[in-house]
């Protein structure tokens, strides 16, 4: 999402978002006193540690540590972008976006806004007429003889398409939707030689495509009994919501499933999307309307590392699993394989032996490396000079472009194995094959030690006092002033929390702080957000805060000065400090026994 949106607009978002009303609307909120409570999204967990604290408009959880405001909520739950999370909330709050620096904008969202709205209400009406009207008698049998339910209907919001040449045509005329504009929506076809414009989908089951929020961005048909069509499936064409490499039919559905499971199934068709879920493995996405992409990777590793792929049992479907490799390896993703057994389908399987049966198959998917060994040896003669040249080169190639050696020596014995040779043979034939296209891999060098080290430092929980300290200068307004005029950030030792104070008081200095809230929102990282959120949440009684700041202060800085004085006595009585070292020890010993100036009450 391009462009710059102004404070002023943020705020107003957040103030029109109460908190509570935005969680509960994703959890069962119970009140807790001031606050409320639920058990945790983001962990697994059996009695809640989930708190959201309405006066600070911020949630927090003591289990997993997880925490912000309304938006980093929002963001965290349907792991989405922070702009994708802002629309989210604007749209539930009826507030436009007005983007500065982006000629043009305005005009992209409102086509957009009317396009969505377009397919919105034509879901509605092709709904209607599968459920009603005798136009849509042959889709409900169709269903009915699937064994796809009432509930599954509903849920998926399936509907049916007239078998007419200008019902969409029409429909549009008596919404006042202008022509040219359904046009641009891909749900009607102008004629080239006569300009007469006629519907696209004609005749037809109808399956709407939702995006990641479940917005209605295109509609796939398919072909019923009788209907001598060549084409089983029509999909929209790409417009300006919907790209249909970067769509997948069911992740509005199945994305938090997914996050749950650990991994994503990915199926064939909405059909069996459609079956999976209602017998129980939610956890499902499809690809819509083409093949697996590097689009579609990219999206799946936002909320899992691992995949089973489960496309249908015929040689398209098991070729289909095979060319996906390279863009999950890309996207360094895990890549499992469950076969259902032929003739089946993942539907007809669960129609056949229930859900239960097909999550323990999923369950028990092998390793893509496994799975294409089998699939090597099945469709070459392993006798055969030509069929043991052609495993051989399948599993190099595939294997190669993993880039991880333990992979390539682990299957290589298992080659070898199965083809009944050394171990050193398949070795040296695997390194003689090319990678074709290797996985990216950064080097490391001694820049990620230190990083890796910093990340360690910062993982860290602080010291009690320098925790305290933050709760004070967060939630004590009066107390900032002092602590800027007696407290140096370096006496803190835990990164995070010197950071949060160093934001602290740049905002006091700049007199930009208003609010808890904003202030949370302004800070960069999640670990930052997360340990504001713990302090407040602690709500914790400190008695007299100002003598309890100078306590502390106190303590830090005689911490920070007793570290340095160590350092420095050392070389001072080895006789190898300089004259400015000497002074400086000097001077430091004597700060150490300075007490500070009160605090005015």
């Amino acid at each position: 999402m391009a462009g710059f949106l102004s404070p002023a607009t943020r705020e107003q978002i957040r103030a029109a978002s109460d908190i509570v009303d935005v969680i509960g609307s994703y959890l069962p909120l119970k009140r807790a006193g001031a606050n409320f409570t639920a058990l945790c999204p983001f962990h697994k967990e059996k009695s809640p540690s989930f708190n959201v604290n309405p006066q600070k408009q911020i949630f927090h959880c003591f289990g997993c540590h997880k925490g912000g405001d309304v938006f980093t909520f929002v963001k965290e739950y349907e792991n989405i972008g922070f702009m994708d999370a802002v629309r989210r909330l604007a749209e539930r709050a009826k507030i436009p976006l007005e983007f500065e620096n982006t000629p043009g904008a305005q005009e992209s969202r409102h086509l957009k806004d009317q396009l969505l709205d377009i397919h919105e209400q034509l879901t509605q009406r092709w709904q209607n007429c599968l459920a009603h009207e005798a136009a849509g008698q042959k889709a409900r049998d169709y269903l009915a003889s699937r064994g796809v339910t009432a509930e599954a209907i509903k849920l998926f919001r399936l509907g049916a398409a007239p078998e007419l040449w200008d019902d969409t045509v029409n429909w549009a005329r008596s919404k006042n939707f202008d022509l040219a504009t359904v046009e641009q929506a891909g749900l009607i076809i102008r004629k080239e030689d006569t300009g007469r414009q006629y519907d696209r989908f004609r005749g037809r089951l109808m399956f709407p495509i939702g995006n990641e929020q479940g917005r209605v961005v295109a509609f796939s048909g398919r072909v019923l009994p009788g209907d001598d069509s060549p084409a089983k499936y029509v999909n929209s064409p790409e417009t300006p919501i919907f790209t249909k490499s970067k769509i997948f039919f069911g992740l509005d559905k199945s994305k938090r499933p997914i996050l749950d499971a650990g991994y994503a199934i990915i199926c064939e068709g909405q059909l069996d999307l459609i079956a999976c879920f209602m017998g129980g493995v939610q956890n499902m996405v499809a690809p819509q309307g083409t093949a697996f992409t590097e689009q579609h990777a990219r999206i799946l590793k936002r909320y899992t590392n691992e995949v089973v792929l489960c496309f249908d049992s015929d040689n398209a479907g098991q070729n289909a699993i095979v060319r996906s490799l390279d863009h999950l390896l890309a996207a360094e993703l895990a890549v499992r394989v469950a076969v259902v057994p032929a003739p089946h389908d993942p539907d007809s399987f669960i129609r056949a032996h229930g859900g239960a049966a097909f999550r323990q198959l999923v369950e028990g998917a092998e390793g893509f490396f496994d799975y294409l060994l089998k699939r090597l040896l099945a469709t070459n003669d392993a006798a055969s000079d030509k069929g043991r040249l052609a495993i051989l080169s399948g599993m190099a190639e595939a294997l190669h472009k993993t880039g991880n050696s333990v992979l390539l020596d682990t299957h290589a014995q298992k080659t070898a194995l199965r083809l009944g040779v050394a171990a050193d043979a398949v070795r040296k034939e695997f390194a003689k094959v090319r990678p074709q296209t290797a996985v990216p891999h950064e080097d490391d060098g001694p820049e990620d030690a230190m990083l890796a080290g910093e990340a360690e430092a910062e993982a860290a929980p602080p010291l009690a006092t320098e925790f305290e300290l933050m709760e004070l200068l967060l939630l004590q307004d009066q107390l900032v002033a002092w602590a800027m005029r007696h407290l140096d950030p370096n006496w803190i030792l835990h990164p995070q929390v010197r950071q949060i104070v160093d934001l602290r008081f740049a905002a006091q200095e700049h007199q930009t702080w208003h609010n808890f809230t904003e202030f949370l929102g302004l800070c960069p990282s999640p670990e930052q957000r997360a340990l504001i959120t713990q302090a407040v949440a602690a709500n914790r009684n400190f008695g007299n805060p100002e003598t309890r700041l100078a306590d502390m202060t106190v303590k830090l800085r005689n911490q920070f000065l007793d570290q340095h004085i160590a350092a420095l006595t050392l070389k001072v009585n080895q006789g190898s400090a300089s004259e400015a070292e000497t002074e400086q020890w000097l001077k430091m010993r004597s700060e150490r026994r300075l007490p500070l100036a009160p605090l005015e009450k």
